[in-house]
């Protein structure tokens, strides 16, 4: 049975009899006792655990008055930004403030400060002075050691020591947070903190047996220095075989982080997620329009952990890991139970996933006694040979979920590896996926095509996107049923040249794709990609590697993606003549856009006749993409030997120093 909401307010804390919260909570979102929410689990663990626990929900950050609103915690402060880096929910790539923020009241944007954690811990000192203060979450786990700022667009310290807290709890904290409170129960004892997984603490002097990372001074004011340092950090990011590692943030303060938290059983995770969540959001919201981002939520169900596809560009490997763990049918069903009796449920569970929907176990068996590898990836360049590959208890759960009464549909929303559902020779998941669980399109995330560009990011090649593609298509036929791909791409990630780009528009017009969406890259912290962004440097090898950086060059990378929108036309043709690809300029069947100009006569004949002409091209274009593929995939091979000349001549000018950016 839900329970009630814990305490927001001193009369409801005065109302459950308590002379004052253990922890007051202080979150960079609104209240929403639902699973997704990092908040509502961790309130929920304490709670269980015997701890009052009050919650603080975006608090009024310009003084310290609201942080006073409990009076002084017996035991201590918890900080969040939530379940997204303040800076992120703030900022669009191209630094823009957003208009929304869907984890705020009615969406409203500008109720969370800019580095929220170092904000509100700033304030909790001015209003309690030596008061014990935990962060953790995203922002927390993410900034834990020195690292490249986007927004200020240079090297920060540890948020550790910006924010000035007692312990930074890292990665996924159900039982590090449960640790940490009966630390500071216990009086806080400093010979304790080496034994506390999942923590980073300050200390005066290296402990013993960790190990030394080049110092903050080091790594920003040397970009070898700050690859070696990320390489070393993400290497150990392993619950198993990881070691202890030092940083010396300033002349008298070392950054120390423990080993990572053993990931989660799947008997613990059961215990978490049936915890008495009420699944909605504070009724204090409902005035101001509810919270917009619980609706993405509602009905869908979190069911695994962790993810091994380990992308560059990704930050699960230094948050969740790469050791996924996953929930048991009988929890999944028993959650999805609970939805169908909900009196708003309208037949659709929205979601049954993860960082990815298809995987339910660990990659193979050595990870759990030995950890992941530490310089092999599971999927890249191509599956391990000792991976486990099978969807069959997935197929199983989800066939038991569609048979609960009141469910209609139950849909897989979250990621799916194509390269990992590719290396099951059995097409049983795949048929259940496109009979019962899309409704019309999939989305997957091949991300790019150039070799060049996929290699950085460390996604599988060109080909394996193609085989799904003609396996995905196979099986709909099979059934009758006419169901597409929408593929997710990324632009001016690190090693995406113009001719990159380019290659890549010629691949959407001999496939007949028009994306509605491009993501341009996003260097947020804790990722290879963004160390590759900042450096220039590939920290596997440091080795070069080519980054636009210009906004205009990145602009015409997006604009390539999006090349049959109009708006986009003029950045096109100048991406175009820079690649010396002006043969892609006219109205051929192979051309991207048409001339700049095209001069009418007065009766406008001229022009009548140019957009006649045009559209001719494009059907003939539409049937060529539907009739001749291998035809234009043999001429896109040819220019992409020749694309792949002109770039390596454009990297070795830029290293010279002559390049574009």
């Amino acid at each position: 049975m839900p329970g009630p909401f814990l305490p927001v307010t001193p009369e409801e804390v005065a109302q459950l009899g308590w002379d004052a919260p253990d922890f007051v909570y202080a979150v960079g979102e609104a209240y929403v006792d639902h699973p997704s929410f990092g908040h509502a689990i961790i309130g929920r663990v304490l709670e269980a655990a015997g701890y009052r626990v009050a919650m603080l929900c975006l608090p009024e950050y310009h003084s310290a008055e609201a942080f006073k609103r409990f009076g002084k915690p017996k035991l201590g402060f918890l900080v969040s930004s939530g379940v997204i880096d303040s800076m992120v929910n703030h900022y669009t790539v191209a630094r823009k403030r957003r208009n929304t923020d869907v984890y705020a009241p009615g969406g409203r944007a500008g109720l969370r400060p800019d580095r929220a954690v170092t904000v509100y811990c700033n304030r909790i000192h001015e209003a309690y002075p030596g008061v014990p203060v935990l962060i953790g979450g995203v922002e927390a786990s993410l900034r834990r050691f020195s690292h490249y700022d986007y927004w200020d667009d240079k090297v920060r310290r540890s948020v550790l020591v910006d924010s000035a807290a007692t312990l930074l709890l890292y990665g996924m904290g159900e039982n590090t947070i449960l640790d940490c409170c009966d630390w500071v129960r216990r009086g806080m004892p400093a010979y304790e903190l080496p034994r506390l997984r999942g923590v980073c603490y300050m200390a005066k002097q290296p402990p013993r047996d960790t190990l030394l990372l080049p110092s903050h001074a080091e790594v920003a004011a040397d970009k070898r220095a700050y690859c070696q340092a990320f390489l070393m950090e993400y290497q150990e990011q392993d619950p198993v075989r990881g070691r202890a590692l030092c940083q010396q943030q300033d002349a008298q303060r070392y950054l120390v982080q423990n080993p990572p938290a053993l990931p989660l059983t799947r008997q613990e995770l059961d215990r978490v997620y049936d915890l008495p969540f009420t699944r909605l959001a504070h009724p204090m919201y409902d005035a101001l329009g509810g919270v917009p981002a619980l609706q993405e939520v509602r009905f869908s169900i979190s069911a695994v952990r962790g993810c091994f596809g380990s992308c560059s560009f990704c930050a699960l490997t230094f948050h969740q890991g790469r050791i996924v763990s996953s929930r048991s049918e009988e929890s999944l069903l028993k959650e999805a139970r609970l939805l169908a009796s909900f009196p708003d449920f309208k037949g659709y569970i929205h979601d049954v996933g993860g960082p990815t929907a298809n995987f339910r176990q660990p990659a193979c068996d050595r990870q759990l006694r030995e950890g992941a590898c530490r310089n092999r990836q599971c999927l890249y360049p191509t599956p391990c040979k000792r991976m486990r590959v099978s969807h069959e208890e997935l197929i199983s759960l989800l066939r038991k979920m569609r048979a609960i009464p009141g469910v209609k549909k139950v849909f897989i929303r979250s990621g799916i590896r194509y390269d990992y559902l590719m290396a099951d020779k059995n097409d049983a998941f795949l048929t259940e996926l496109c009979r019962y669980h899309i409704s019309g399109q999939l989305k997957v995330a091949p991300e790019h095509i150039s070799p060049n560009v996929l290699s950085r990011m460390g996604k599988p090649r060109r080909e394996v996107y193609e085989a799904f593609v003609d396996r995905y298509n196979a099986v709909n036929r099979k059934y009758g049923l006419k169901q597409y791909l929408v593929p997710y791409l990324m632009s001016s990630h690190p090693g995406s040249t113009l001719r990159d780009a380019v290659e890549l528009a010629e691949y959407l017009r001999d496939t007949g794709h028009q994306p509605e969406q491009v993501q341009d890259f996003y260097p947020t912290p804790g990722t290879l990609s963004t160390c590759m962004y900042y450096t220039g440097l590939v920290p596997r090898d440091m080795q070069p590697v080519y980054v636009p950086k210009s906004p205009h060059e990145k602009a015409m990378q997006r604009a390539l993606l999006q090349y049959r929108n109009p708006a986009n036309h003029d950045l096109v043709r100048e991406a175009l003549r820079l690649c010396g690809r002006d043969d892609l300029i006219g109205f051929g069947p192979h051309a991207l856009v048409p001339p700049r100009t095209i001069r009418a006569s007065a009766n406008g004949r001229s022009r009548q006749k140019a957009a006649h002409e045009e559209k001719g091209v494009r059907a003939q274009r539409s049937v060529s993409a539907r009739s001749n593929v291998p035809t234009a995939r043999r001429a896109e091979r040819t220019g992409r030997q020749t694309d792949r000349a002109v770039s390596r001549r454009d990297s070795r000018a830029s290293r010279r120093g002559g390049g574009r950016s």
